[in-house]
This record gives structure tokens, C-alpha cells and sequence, in this order.
């Protein structure tokens, strides 16, 4: 993708890595054996045709969204439940 972006004068960032990898998957990977200097020109440029635009903010952490919760699922209606709750009090954490 370097060189690809090298050869079309544009930013390695603004080009598609998904787009790179389906090429490669295609036959791009072939070009490696070849000598032609011409073919992987060309595959470099087919490369750099599709590029991504501005992503401002496209940052994710890597971390899980949801947490194992300490309570049990609530299996029944809320009015049956808030009754055992008075009656015998509240369901123990679990571990």
C-alpha cells in the first residue's frame, strides 16, 4: 500500500486496506513471482484507485461495552418480583 500510494502521490492513510486485501486475494499475491515490472505497476495503481475519505474522530477503544452484571436475570414479571422482594427480601449477589 506504501508504494501504491507512492506511485499515485496520495497520503497511504487515505487508502482502502479492504480494497487492498481483495485485490491481493485475487491474484495480486502472484505478482511477487513475476518479474514483469509492468503487471505490478498496474496492480499497484489498481491499489490507489480506491481511496477512503476523511474520517475525522474514527478512533475505538479496545475495550467490551458490557460488563458481567453481579445480579441474576430477571425471569419473571416485575410485579411478581418486587412481591418476593418484599416478602423475602432482596436476591443475593452472585460471584
Amino acid at each position: 500500500m506504501l508504494r501504491s500510494a507512492w506511485l499515485s502521490d496520495v497520503l497511504p492513510r487515505s487508502l482502502s486496506f479492504k480494497r487492498t486485501l481483495q485485490l491481493w486475494l485475487a491474484g495480486g499475491n502472484e505478482l511477487i513471482h513475476v518479474d514483469d515490472e509492468e503487471s505490478a505497476t498496474g496492480f499497484l495503481l489498481l491499489v490507489a484507485e480506491q481511496t477512503v475519505g476523511n474520517r475525522p474522530g474514527r478512533i475505538e477503544p479496545r475495550a467490551l461495552k458490557r460488563r458481567p452484571k453481579s445480579y441474576p436475570l430477571l425471569m419473571q414479571t416485575r410485579v411478581e418480583a418486587r412481591e418476593k422482594v418484599r416478602k423475602f427480601g432482596h436476591p443475593k449477589k452472585l460471584k
